[in-house]
């Protein structure tokens, strides 16, 4: 019998020098679904804002870069805390930490350099942005804590994915408003509804080690929360698309994400994992075409 477990060694990581394999799985650089998931509400956070292409373009790079670096570290963080957990499930107990493969003194190390990393790309941003980005990590090293004392664990993970929306609307535009609150609010709607698909495949060892979710929470009624966190997302977006001045086209655009949303929902199978494991890399899609919308409602509106 296989193992079902998220672990892609035999990519191109494998074809890294040995020492580093460790640190490249540690980082999830072998599933770089969570550095899409990262990036896209920074980047839908950016087009929003609507401003000049040159500008735009910089803070996509920077972002990017960004998603990469953090997520790592915050894949570090997260494991630090799970070691001794992630031992006991079938999924996670190859993980580097978990394993044995990387030391404790040396992931924190990494972990440094890695926010060393985040720092010059934060630096980069205006004022307002670093100061939102400082006030992330909180979120970062809240969420390992979440799942051990709330049902609510992938609420918290939808605030500290999702940050990136606001961060994003902010390095853009230097302000806060109405449409950064929206935004925010369908990016944690959404992270919440992919984050819950995620965790059953963890749900029944995760009732074994006394780890909550909104997985074993939800259990057999989570395709209709499901549909509750992705409606939401959607309207969400829709509000804030309007807030923005946003027209015509842009909510033509928004079927399709929502059409993406729809057919999870309509498919998901909570007891195979490797189902709820594709439906979770789906939302990358998804992420890409709420990007889509936003960049045709900002090329209708500056045509006008």
């Amino acid at each position: 019998m296989t193992v079902h477990t998220d672990i892609a060694a035999s990519g191109w990581v494998s074809r890294m020098p040995s020492t580093w394999l460790p640190y490249l799985l540690l980082a999830r650089l072998d599933r770089p679904i969570g550095i899409w998931l990262l990036f896209l509400p920074g980047l839908w956070g950016i087009l929003l804002a609507r401003t000049n292409w040159p500008h735009t373009l910089r803070l996509i790079v920077l972002f990017g870069i960004g998603s990469v670096v953090m997520r790592a570290a915050g894949c570090v963080v997260n494991d630090l805390w799970d070691r001794d957990i992630d031992r006991q499930v079938a999924r996670t107990a190859g993980r580097p930490l978990a394993s044995g493969a990387i030391q404790p003194r040396h992931a924190l190390i990494f972990l440094a350099v890695l926010l060393g990393c985040g720092l010059l790309v934060l630096l980069s941003l205006n004022r307002m942005a670093q100061e939102l980005g400082v006030a992330s990590l909180v979120l970062v090293a809240l969420y390992p804590v979440a799942k051990r004392v709330t049902w609510w664990p992938q609420l918290v993970m939808g605030f500290t994915f999702g940050f990136g929306a606001p961060i994003g609307y902010a390095a853009a535009s230097g302000r806060i408003d109405l449409s950064w609150v929206l935004l925010y609010a369908a990016a944690i709607f959404w992270d919440l509804g992919f984050d819950t698909i995620y965790a059953h495949q963890d749900r029944e060892d995760d009732a074994l080690v006394g780890v909550y979710s909104t997985a074993r929470l939800f259990g057999e009624r989570t395709r209709p929360f499901l549909g509750i966190c992705y409606a939401a997302a959607v309207v969400m977006f829709a509000l804030a698309g309007w807030s923005s001045g946003l027209m015509g086209w842009f909510y033509l655009a928004l079927v399709l994400p929502a059409g993406l949303l729809a057919r999870q929902v309509a498919t998901i199978d909570i007891h195979n994992p490797e189902r709820c494991l594709s439906l979770f890399r789906a939302n990358r899609e998804v992420g890409l075409a709420f990007g889509l919308a936003l960049l045709i409602g900002a090329i209708q509106m500056g045509t006008r």
